[in-house]
């Protein structure tokens, strides 16, 4: 009993310390992220409370910390100025729609599907990200204000902003950024990299160079209740960007969840996640803040901590909550050269470095979909550069896919000599290779290597990615035979296309007067070969389980 007790004090503990380093660290991201997506300071700390108590309640991970994210941050803030034209009301209609779409992809079981996103499209669009976030945060980080309307816009306002550098924000931002850097790694564990730079930034703004421009005025207490709304017309354009900040919520929360996993050995339920943070973002869109999904820094250092359970993430959002109702007047002093300097060591930090590092020794179909998905989200916007990343990555894949299962074709010639001999012949005719057949011996043309009869095994799956070329390929050996044995004995899936493929060789053949004999269909009851009923057209008799009895057909179709 005192070991129970002891053990729940433990947990109880992990469970205090997980929760308070965690809010340590999700305080100056927070801050930032929401100035990164254009709907300020105060509104990532909101969406920190809101989704981070909700998906702690209500997610699949009992150790995840939810809140906001830079994917998220940046995607808001194209949402807000491309689709919503700078229309609050508007892009949290988007986000409540997004919302949606997470809770639909939970409740329909399709948490799983969402981690199948390649691999591609993930690193273009995170490495994106990285360089989006340091564009836009260069101008802060001379003293000017933020542009928006992405990095193109950004990088047209560099030379102004060079050319009017601020000194007093220039220092601080160095600053903020040599600390984030060079922080003593014997430190880390006591104080974030983050947010030692975030103190010392603000109080050299504070106490050293006051004349940098700052956050200034923040609400505080309660947040007020917004209306989103969403004209009719306007749902076509609206329904894209909440699909694409669904998908990547869910990909953020459910690949952050996957980490979470790995450091404590638990398993999270990836449907339950989608639903909580899904319902999450419904609600944070209605007191104004930031989407939110898995942090993955936050959900590190929740876990290094000792947090073990969902207490830890509720006491995370109810810390920060506590600092939302009265930080007001310590925020607005926060420069927003020191935001942007932690910024931009996080925009660098979540480039892909490890993949890009090897690109090189990547497929190039995959450096063709990441080079696609980096280039549009800088260039473009990130809902069309993900959609695109999509289609390519699944256009690429299905390619790969049609090699794999055409390598699984096995087309053998079956020589005269051996598979039409008598099986039963006598024990003194085995010296006689031509024992048992009906041939010629003194005819000088019969031929020793004659194959009129071919074997075609399919060998594993079968799919769409393969069922054109299924047909060149098979239709090919065919026409090399006089009788052809389609063996399904070691297939495991075909689908519809595949089907209605093998459906149209089989009336091939017989237009040019090859025979046909399908051997294990047993096997394909219930397949799309079955239910389809592509192989009427050959005659029931044809139809045998094993290749004896197909010799006999053979034979007698033969002669």
């Amino acid at each position: 009993m005192s070991l129970q007790v002891s053990d729940k004090l433990q947990g109880l503990r992990g469970d205090v310390f997980g929760g308070l380093t965690a809010a340590v660290v999700a305080l100056p991201l927070s801050l930032a992220f929401g100035v990164a997506s254009g709907l300020g300071a105060i509104e990532g700390l909101y969406s920190a409370v809101v989704v981070g108590m909700l998906a702690a309640l209500l997610g699949g991970s009992r150790t995840q910390i939810s809140g906001p994210t830079a994917p998220l941050s940046v995607a808001m803030a194209v949402v807000f100025v491309d689709y919503a034209d700078g229309d609050l009301a508007k892009a949290l209609a988007i986000v409540v729609m997004a919302g949606i779409i997470q809770v639909l992809l939970g409740a329909l079981r399709l948490g799983s599907f969402v981690a199948y996103t390649p691999y591609a499209v993930v690193s273009g669009f995170t490495s994106a990200v990285g360089v989006i976030i340091i564009v836009v945060q260069v101008l802060p980080f001379f003293g000017t204000e933020v542009a928006l309307g992405g990095a193109l816009k950004s990088l047209r306002s560099w030379p102004d902003a060079v050319a009017n550098i601020d000194p007093s924000a220039l220092a601080l931002g160095l600053i903020t950024l040599a600390v984030c850097i060079f922080w003593p790694g014997q430190l880390k564990r006591y104080l974030p990299p983050s947010v030692a730079a975030l103190i010392i930034g603000t109080l050299a703004g504070v106490l050293w160079l006051s004349n940098a421009p700052t956050i200034g005025e923040v609400p505080t207490g309660l947040p007020d209740i917004h209306t989103p709304e969403l004209v009719l017309g306007d749902l076509g354009s609206a329904l894209a960007a909440a699909v694409t900040l669904a998908l990547l919520g869910s990909i953020n929360s459910l690949l952050t969840a996957r980490v979470a996993d790995s450091l404590t050995r638990e398993s999270h339920d990836p449907n339950r996640e989608l639903m909580g943070v899904g319902l999450a973002n419904v609600l944070v869109a209605f007191v104004g803040g930031v989407p939110g999904a898995g942090a993955t820094s936050c959900t590190v250092a929740n876990v290094r901590a000792g947090g073990r359970s969902r207490a830890s993430g509720v006491l995370c959002a109810t810390i920060l909550a506590a600092l939302v109702l009265g930080l007001g007047r310590y925020v607005d002093s926060i420069p927003h050269a020191v935001l942007a300097g932690i910024l931009i060591k996080i925009g660098f930090d979540i480039i892909d470095w490890r993949y890009l590092s090897h690109i090189h020794r990547v497929p190039r179909e995959n450096v063709v979909v990441l080079a696609l998905t980096l280039g549009l989200s800088i260039i473009s916007d990130l809902v069309i550069a993900v959609a695109v990343g999509l289609v390519v990555a699944a256009l690429t894949g299905a390619r790969q896919v049609e090699r794999l299962e055409l390598d699984k074709v096995i087309s053998t010639p079956l020589l005269d000599m051996t598979f039409l001999a008598d099986p039963e012949a006598d024990d003194e005719d085995d010296d006689d290779p031509f024992a048992g057949l009906n041939l010629d011996l003194d005819d000088d043309d019969a031929d020793p290597f004659a194959a009129r009869c071919g074997l075609l095994s399919l060998r594993g799956s079968f799919t769409a990615a393969s069922s054109t070329r299924l047909f060149k390929v098979i239709n090919h050996d065919m026409a090399e035979h006089e009788v052809v044995i389609f063996d399904f004995t070691d297939t495991v899936h075909i689908d519809d296309s595949a089907a209605l493929a093998i459906g149209q060789l089989a009336d091939t053949a017989r237009d040019a007067d090859t025979q046909c004999i399908v051997m294990g269909m047993s096997g394909m009851t219930g397949t799309s070969l079955h239910a389809l009923n592509v192989l009427r057209e050959i005659p029931e008799d044809h139809f045998v389980e094993s290749l004896d009895e197909a010799r006999v057909i053979a034979k007698r179709l033969l002669d």
